[in-house]
This record gives structure tokens, sequence and C-alpha cells, in this order.
């Protein structure tokens, strides 16, 4: 399928023009913009989170932008971005950007907000087989807590049921971000244009 795909209805005459998976664009006579963001992207972004990432999301384009620490120290310093490589200045202006225009790009939550130990928790007191959910939540505990666990899911042969759960977390953290922050999202990468409001 090509980049875009054009859509007529035959109600009201409205044309969807859908471009860039994560977009939703309902052009109407007033030419109204209207953005989904993809869920799946969200998520994606939230597993990703560490203390030196932090993704944004940028409300004119819907797009996840993200930022390392590294490229706001640089947007915050006064050189001259052609003191860097040609790769690291796309970054440092994208900082810059997210910088100097905050009220454009809302934060995702960050990794203390979601919180992966207490996910980690969870897992372990809801999996199905207690025995290997106490087993499990024994070694969550104390230092090394990531590290044993991660080995022990791997051991045990339950690390698809550890990924299928911590999604479904990410995904209810994702849901409630969004919708806290009134933004509209969509499941799927196909958009289903029959519930757009005309």
């Amino acid at each position: 399928m090509n980049r875009w795909a054009i859509f007529k209805r035959p109600l009201r005459g409205v044309l969807f023009v859908i471009s860039k998976p994560a977009l939703l664009y309902s052009l109407t006579s007033q030419q109204e913009l209207k953005m989904r963001v993809k869920l799946d992207d969200v998520v994606e972004a939230l597993d990703s989170a560490t203390e030196e990432l932090t993704y944004y999301l940028d409300k004119r384009t819907a797009e996840i932008v993200l930022i390392t620490d590294e490229d706001i120290q640089a947007a915050e310093d006064d050189e001259l971005i052609s003191e860097y490589s040609d790769w690291q200045r796309d970054s440092i202006l994208k900082a810059r950007e997210v910088l100097g225009e905050s009220e454009q790009f809302i934060p995702l939550p960050d990794q203390f907000e979601i919180h992966e130990y207490k996910i980690m928790e969870d897992f372990c007191r809801d999996f199905e087989d207690q025995q290997v959910g106490k087993e499990l939540l024994r070694l969550v505990k104390g230092s090394g807590a990531f590290r044993r666990f991660k080995n022990a899911i791997n051991e045990m042969g339950v690390n698809k049921a550890w990924y299928a759960f911590k999604q479904r977390e990410l995904e209810k953290i994702a849901i409630e971000w969004l919708e806290e922050n009134e933004i509209p999202y969509s499941r799927e990468d196909a958009v289903d244009v029959s519930d757009a409001s005309m």
C-alpha cells in the first residue's frame, strides 16, 4: 500500500485523507484537522522509557519524539549547532524545539510513573500457577531483582506470559494518560473512518 490512501464517503461529501499510520486527518469543509495517536506507538515509547530517555507527544503532529538527556544538555548549551556531527544535529534541534515550545509538547509518563517493579509484583501475584508466582515474588525482593526476575522467567518458560502481561499493563497506563490529556487515539494501524464525526 502506498503512503497515501484516499477514501471518499458518500455522506455529506467528506473526503478522508490518511497518511502516516499514526495520524487520522479528517478534512471537512472548514478544513478542520483531527489527529489520532496510535496506541501502540505510545505503549512502545513507555516500554522503552529509561532515566536518560524522555518521550514527548507533539500536539501539532501527533508525533512521538524521543529526547535524550544528552540532547537536552546540548540544546541548552550556547554552542553553534554546526559544532556537532550531522547525526546529532536533528536531535539537538528537536530538543531545542521541545524546550522552546513546551506548550506544544506533552511528556509521556516516565519510568517512575510506569513503575515496572510494581508491574512485576502484580504479575507474580496474579500468575495462575501460584507456586511459580510465589517463587517469582520471592526473587523480586532486594537488590538485583530485575536481573533475577528476567533470568527466572526465561528458566521457568513463562517469559511469553510476562511480556503479554506487561504489554497489557503498559496499554492501561497509555490509555489513562491519553484520556487524561484528552488525546484521541486509535488501537490499530488500520483506521476506521466510519466512526469519524461528520
